[in-house]
């Protein structure tokens, strides 16, 4: 079913390409620069995973983070990625390391859901320059 195109999708889709990261609910909220209430945020980030826009990412933190999927294409990444969580900016990216697993054949996988957690390379420039 094609969706109508609204204010709210434009700033929710920018603010994601803007940061070329996965975002929280939370973070969205506080970069977007239209008016709108939470539970219509969270509306347009559910559709847009069902849509394919966006993926959900379940942290450590238990926190959801939703991600484009147009960087995680078969071409650049696999279907089944792990994710980064930096504990110091809070950033959450996509990283193009497969995973590899073997399950018997009673077990049917239809999907991932693999997040390291550390210092992102970007937090930890500098480190030890002193």
């Amino acid at each position: 079913m094609k969706r109508r195109n609204t204010a709210t999708k434009e700033a929710v889709l920018s603010v994601l390409n803007t940061s070329g990261k996965a975002m929280s609910q939370v973070a969205i909220e506080k970069k977007i620069d239209v008016d709108i209430n939470r539970a219509t945020i969270y509306r347009v980030l559910n559709r847009y995973c069902e849509d394919g826009v966006l993926h959900r990412i379940v942290a450590d933190d238990g926190r959801q983070y939703f991600a484009l999927c147009m960087k995680c294409d078969e071409d650049q990444k696999p279907l089944h990625h792990f994710h980064f969580r930096c504990k110091k900016c809070e950033t959450i990216e996509c990283l193009p390391i497969p995973v590899h697993f073997s399950l018997s054949n009673d077990y049917q996988v239809e999907e991932v859901n693999c997040v390291l957690t550390g210092i992102c390379k970007d937090c930890t420039k500098g480190i030890g320059e002193e």
